[in-house]
């Protein structure tokens, strides 16, 4: 599989730690200490999941090596839906006006870009697709509680659309070499630790250091499986792009694996937690840095304690 394309769509509103002291008492150093955190983005009152995540594919057509007309696939991925019948994925397969294609909308927390990019795989190998539209939209805002002192201050919001094909389509391809994901589901206070029930609008985390515990193993886990599986090292990785939770969680995967935190690629200071559409989106911000033969892993932790990793060569 191939990545043909990316691109990202952000808010314009910015809400500083300034907010929140003024809201709740919780300091800009008591924030930034604790999650790396300075400022988020948040959606305007005329904007969803869906419409980020249009904005988002608009900008990704002038750098599609084919007509958008050829998708023949749409994966989209949030845990903050916008409308639970009318997808993510359909608003997308509305808004191109492409027909008759499968179109599906999953949800696995953080990582559901991994697990949407996996089913992207598994309609290629069956034949029923080649080229595929990767969708991951967050409008954690919407579900947010901001006097919630425990966590109401780590979420913005924000989308991004990776364009994956089944063969390459020319140098400037980056090539997706592995992907794994898995479930922890068992583990530790998974089942309560990050929750959101729409009817309650309670996006929640009262569990914060069980989820940073958890995170700071899996993810360097799944980080060394997916070298190992492809006779790789750690030293043969150019950049790591994490889940965008916490900047502490990503120091301390850094220190894991034994990498300088240069290595470690974050947009979590200024736009605080996207969900599953931040490692997409550190991506996209860095893409004119990348040279060609490095590689890079995404690797990623959810709610629900769901995790992966994925390996691409620039």
């Amino acid at each position: 599989m191939f990545i043909n394309a990316i691109a990202s769509y952000l808010p314009e509103q910015i809400i500083t730690n300034a907010y929140f002291e003024e809201l709740n008492g919780l300091t800009d150093d008591w924030i930034t200490e604790r999650t790396g955190i300075r400022q988020r983005r948040k959606a305007s009152a005329d904007e969803n999941t869906h419409t980020m995540a249009i904005q988002a594919v608009d900008k990704i057509k002038a750098s599609l090596p084919y007509d958008i007309s050829e998708v023949d696939l749409i994966i989209g991925a949030t845990y903050t839906p916008y409308d639970s019948i009318f997808t993510l994925a359909h608003s997308i397969q509305h808004h191109i006006d492409v027909s008759e294609i499968p179109v599906v909308t999953i949800s696995s927390a953080c990582s559901s870009l991994l697990n949407a990019i996996e089913i992207v795989q598994g309609y290629f190998a069956t034949g029923k697709a080649t080229k595929a539209l990767v969708v991951a939209s967050e409008h954690n805002t919407a579900y947010n509680n901001e006097d919630d002192t425990k966590a109401g201050h780590l979420w913005g919001d924000g989308a991004v659309v990776v364009s994956i094909s089944k063969e390459s389509f020319g140098e400037s391809n980056w090539e997706i070499k592995d992907l794994l994901t898995g479930g922890a589901a068992n583990v530790g206070k998974a089942s309560e630790s990050v929750t959101l029930k729409l009817n309650q609008k309670g996006l929640v985390m009262p569990y914060g250091k069980d989820v940073f515990i958890n995170a700071c193993t899996y993810m360097p886990k799944a980080s060394l499986k997916i070298l190992e599986r492809n006779n790789l090292t750690i030293k043969d990785v150019a950049y790591i792009a994490p889940h965008q939770a916490n900047l502490r969680i990503s120091k301390n995967v850094a220190g894991t694996l034994g990498v300088s935190e240069d290595v470690m690629l974050s947009n979590i200071q200024y736009l605080g937690n996207t969900g599953c559409a931040g490692c997409a989106i550190v991506l996209d911000e860095h893409k004119t840095e990348f040279k060609k033969g490095e590689n890079i892993i995404v690797t990623v932790f959810g709610g629900g304690y769901s995790y992966g990793a994925m390996l691409i060569t620039i």
